[in-house]
């Protein structure tokens, strides 16, 4: 069965399917990201910061320790040079010096041979001695022909020290960061306050008769409140637009009704008149046929425009075989069987009106592009399937058999615009049901309208 109407489809499959919902993907909020971005501002300055000074003070102190041990070993080596007989005093704690003449030098080898392969300069030690502790220092290394000088400057307490500012580093990292996330969720709150309620006044807005309420006189003159303005002018011209339509829609529901109304009448008056001839009395059964599908379509259009429910109750197989009896009338000769199987009993709770147009759409289609065989409708549990012995379905069909405006590759020169399946999707957007149509086991199509579950 080929379609001389349509919607857009959910998926380019071959199966289409209509009531179905696709999940957003995640975004983050804007508010989350202020806050994060305020955390993550916040740990690395502070983390910057803490390098910078944890490498300025090492910098620094290395560089006054080293001043300190050239100092005093040039002064160690001149005092030493003015009465070797005496090893010199040193005048400061945690350093010790030491000096060894010529013939000394090979017990320095033998007991430190670490020093006896320094060259003049200034070294960093660190180690562990006999009782596994550990320890570290700053040797300052003076080497001459007649003697050798070394003086060591320990570093323990230094570098306790450097441990407890990278403790106290650590923690104002911590603390700075907390500080920095809480500002920025306070700064979110407070940027994001107006864009959150101009939110939440447009969600809370359902529409209706009424003119939807300002928003720009609620919001001072920022950016917000350029923002709402946008958006009350947009919503005054969409209002008008709106408004236009629904006038326009109620306005030729209205004007039609009327002829309708007399059509129906004149019919009826026909039919009644007796010794009718039996093709007159067919003309005329087709003419009050085509007028209760004019006046369904209508109020079917007319509930779409306004996006509301009809209120009513259906029972399928009934409208079923109403639709079936007319187009057995249409045939024309058509070597074509029309069946209803299936369930009798399945009442929805929708007005004749929009499953007459649902299912007079399906059931259409299927007669149209059907040229022998039969046309099946099977009503089983919540759902109506009508099984054609058509052409079958191309899969550029599928694919595009619910957009508005397309006839199927099968439409050839037949009537229609193209917009029927498109009537039928929004009916079922409207009412919760659903329509897809496949591929036959052997031939044809397969157009299944499932309805929506009973509350």
């Amino acid at each position: 069965m080929a379609s001389d109407t349509a919607s857009p489809p959910r998926k380019p499959d071959p199966v289409t399917a209509k009531g179905e919902r696709r999940r957003a993907p995640y975004r983050r909020r804007l508010r989350s990201r202020i806050i994060v971005s305020f955390a993550l501002l916040g740990l690395c300055l502070t983390a910057l910061f803490a390098f910078a000074t944890n490498w300025t003070r090492a910098r620094v102190e290395n560089q006054l320790v080293e001043d300190v041990l050239n100092r005093n070993i040039d002064e160690f080596a001149m005092r030493y040079q003015l009465d070797p007989g005496r090893s010199p005093e040193v005048p400061f704690q945690q350093v010790r010096a030491f000096a060894y003449p010529r013939d000394k030098f090979d017990r320095v080898r033998e007991e430190r041979p670490e020093w006896a392969a320094y060259a003049t300069g200034n070294y960093n030690v660190a180690g562990v001695d006999e009782e596994n502790r550990p320890f570290s220092y700053k040797l300052a290394v003076r080497k001459t022909p007649d003697a050798w000088f070394f003086l060591a400057y320990d570093m323990t307490e230094s570098i306790r020290g450097e441990a407890q500012l990278n403790r106290a580093l650590f923690f104002s990292v911590l603390v700075f960061s907390v500080l920095s996330l809480v500002l920025g969720w306070w700064s979110a709150s407070k940027v994001m306050k107006p864009v959150s309620d101009l939110a939440a006044r447009l969600r809370a807005y359902r529409g209706g008769t009424s003119e939807p309420e300002p928003l720009a006189p609620r919001f001072p003159d920022d950016e917000v409140g350029q923002l709402a303005q946008a958006l009350d002018d947009y919503s005054s011209r969409l209002t008008e637009v709106v408004q236009r339509d629904r006038e326009f829609n109620a306005d030729v529901s209205h004007e039609l009704r009327t002829p309708l109304a007399v059509i129906r009448g004149a019919t009826e008056l026909l039919l009644a008149r007796p010794g009718l001839d039996e093709k007159v009395v067919q003309r005329l059964q087709r003419i009050q046929r085509a007028e209760q599908q004019c006046t369904d379509l209508i109020g079917s259009l007319l509930l779409l425009s306004r996006n509301e429910r009809g209120q009513g109750n259906s029972n399928v197989a009934r409208v079923t075989e109403q639709l079936l009896d007319a187009h057995r009338a249409q045939l024309g000769g058509k070597p074509l069987e029309l069946v209803l199987e299936g369930d009798r009993d399945l009442v929805i709770d929708a007005p004749e009106s929009a499953l007459s147009v649902a299912l007079g759409n399906l059931i259409g289609n299927a007669v149209k592009y059907s040229q022998e065989g039969s046309v099946r409708v099977r009503v089983s549990g919540n759902r109506v399937d009508v099984i054609d012995s058509g052409p079958g379905l191309s899969a550029e069909d599928a694919a595009k058999l619910f957009q508005r405006g397309y006839r199927g590759t099968h439409a050839g020169h037949s009537q229609g615009g193209g917009i029927g399946l498109s009537i039928v999707s929004r009916l079922c957007d409207l009412y919760g049901w659903q329509v897809s149509v496949r591929p036959g086991v052997e031939r044809g199509v397969v157009a299944t309208l499932t309805f929506a579950p009973a509350l």
